[in-house]
């Protein structure tokens, strides 16, 4: 890869299998999805996406933000699950009485539903008509992946109904090419030779402090402790003075343990600190699915900042992402233009919003797109008035 490359009506909740061969999709309570079913679909997607796995969508519906549930578009072909995303109605993600499902839950930087390798268009039509089925004229995918193989069969399912998708807040973020070897001209090219060696100065101005190590916890025993030493770091830092910390709010630690816990027993969550003489001064979840990875979140010392103990994390995770032969790709789920992640990972992933009509000449489909379209400017305004107004206080002495 080079620097400029981008990777570019409710229905029974019960289990009915349908004829083979035949794909269809049902709306069913994101409780009742057979587990073993959504695991193994979760193993044969055509891009992977660990944010709806079964061990993380489940505790996102229930636990976080209040635990208020979610639905799920399910597909199949015959007993086997072909298709899934998670869904709210346009009410529960805007406020918005309009017949529209959105594929929002709390902590998921990345809606790209799950599509069977084996069957990703007639997966994504059967989503296409199960949301139309359902009653909505709208389905909302926020984050998705635009370049990659599931937005392709989307396309392509979309052109076999005659129906065009709406594309909107498109953005390119951070990602990480595992299959690099030459670490040391990787970063150089992408920080550059004078940002490289400062980072290398100050990480020998920690180390003056004492033993600087990085150790990884991925089995359930590890991963429990190292789970409350990342919650510590990050409720002593920024975020838990604005009380927006993972561990801060109930719901919200109940679902990060539960997660935990679910995709720690599998393998498919890695928690790296790096310490100082024994300590974490800063900390990363990595989360997994197949052969890509997911670096969902980071915490540092902020007294340590002189040292930049979160870069230095970045640094030498990027080196053990590297090491892992069975890893392509590494998501940052970073903003795009991160100030940090930006300058150390040099792929990019295009993101953006996809507002998919369900139904051929409604022209009810499109107007609520732009309608939606609008009310995310509003809210984003609001947020950039906000935040400006927390700027000015946080000056005040």
């Amino acid at each position: 890869m080079t620097n400029s490359q981008t990777l570019a009506i409710m229905q029974p909740r019960t289990m009915i299998a349908g004829a083979p061969g035949v794909t269809h999709a049902r709306k069913l309570d994101i409780a009742a999805v057979p587990r073993p079913a959504w695991t193994a679909l979760c193993a044969a997607v055509i891009e992977p996406n660990i944010f709806f796995d079964p061990g993380f969508s489940t505790a996102a519906a229930t636990m976080a933000g209040g635990g208020r549930g979610a639905d799920a578009l399910v597909a199949f072909d015959g007993s086997r699950m072909t298709g899934l995303v998670p869904v709210v109605s346009a009410w529960q993600a805007f406020r918005l009485p309009v017949p529209a499902l959105v594929a929002l839950q709390p902590y998921s930087p990345l809606s790209t539903p799950l599509l069977d390798a084996d069957h990703a268009v007639a997966a994504a039509g059967a989503l296409i008509d199960g949301a139309a089925a359902s009653g909505a004229h709208l389905l909302v995918l926020p984050d998705m992946a635009l370049a990659g193989p599931a937005a392709a069969a989307f396309r392509t399912a979309l052109a076999e109904r005659g129906l065009a998708a709406l594309t909107d807040h498109a953005h390119e973020r951070a990602a990480f090419d595992a299959t690099s070897t030459d670490m040391d001209e990787y970063f150089r090219a992408g920080m550059g030779s004078k940002k490289l060696k400062e980072m290398r100065r100050l990480r020998n101005r920690l180390a003056d402090d004492g033993d600087v190590t990085l150790i990884a916890a991925d089995t359930p025993a590890t991963i429990a402790p190292a789970l409350d030493r990342f919650l510590d770091l990050e409720a002593r830092g920024w975020k838990g003075a604005r009380g927006t910390g993972l561990g801060q709010a109930k719901g919200d630690a109940a679902f990060i343990h539960a997660v935990a816990a679910d995709l720690g027993a599998r393998g498919a969550l890695q928690i790296v600190e790096l310490t100082l003489n024994g300590t974490t001064v800063a900390t990363g979840l990595v989360l997994r699915q197949r052969d890509r990875a997911f670096f969902f979140k980071i915490a540092y010392d902020e007294s340590l900042g002189r040292c930049s103990p979160g870069v230095q994390l970045t640094l030498e995770l990027t080196k053990r992402l590297a090491d892992d032969p069975t890893l392509k790709l590494v998501d940052s789920t970073a903003d795009a233009g991160h100030p940090m992640i930006d300058h150390i990972w040099r792929e990019r992933l295009a993101i953006g919003d996809l507002l998919i009509p369900t139904r051929s000449g409604d022209p009810a489909g499109p107007a609520l797109a732009k309608l939606i379209m609008a009310r995310r400017r509003a809210r984003e305004e609001a947020k950039r008035l906000v935040k400006f107004v927390r700027s000015i206080r946080e000056k005040k002495p």
